[in-house]
């Protein structure tokens, strides 16, 4: 069975499809931004500040799920300039994540008008 995910803290999908969805007794994210689900703009110039509203988003949509971030075992996350802007990603990243971290791809994207987008896989805690 797969149920949709959804949660008015976080920004509505720009496009067809779904904020995250429940499958098996996982919860996959679509990729997200550092967008206000308010205003729809986006939030902070630096990578410290995008990095952290785009976490703060995934926040809300994993607890809609049933899920906190020690229950997140993949990343994926694209830097639109990974060489600068890595270090300031990585250390925001580590504010919300505590060992053991989940497994991580980072990589360098053509992301439109925005630093960084990340998407998650968790694992649903039995009593989510």
């Amino acid at each position: 069975m797969i149920e949709p995910v959804f949660s008015h803290r976080a920004p509505a999908p720009g496009g067809i499809y779904s904020q995250g969805l429940k499958v098996d007794g996982w919860l996959f994210t679509a990729g997200v931004g550092p967008i206000d689900p308010v205003s729809g703009a986006v939030v902070g110039s630096t990578i410290e500040e995008q990095t952290r509203q785009v976490l703060k988003n995934l926040e809300a949509i994993l607890e809609a799920g049933g899920c906190r971030f020690r229950d997140v075992v993949k990343a994926s996350v694209f830097l639109q300039n990974l060489q600068r802007d890595f270090a300031g990603f990585n250390q925001t990243y580590q504010e919300f994540f505590q060992p053991p971290y989940p497994v991580r791809t980072t990589v360098g994207a053509d992301l439109k008008d925005i630093l960084v987008e990340i998407d998650l896989i968790a694992r649903i805690p039995h009593n989510g």
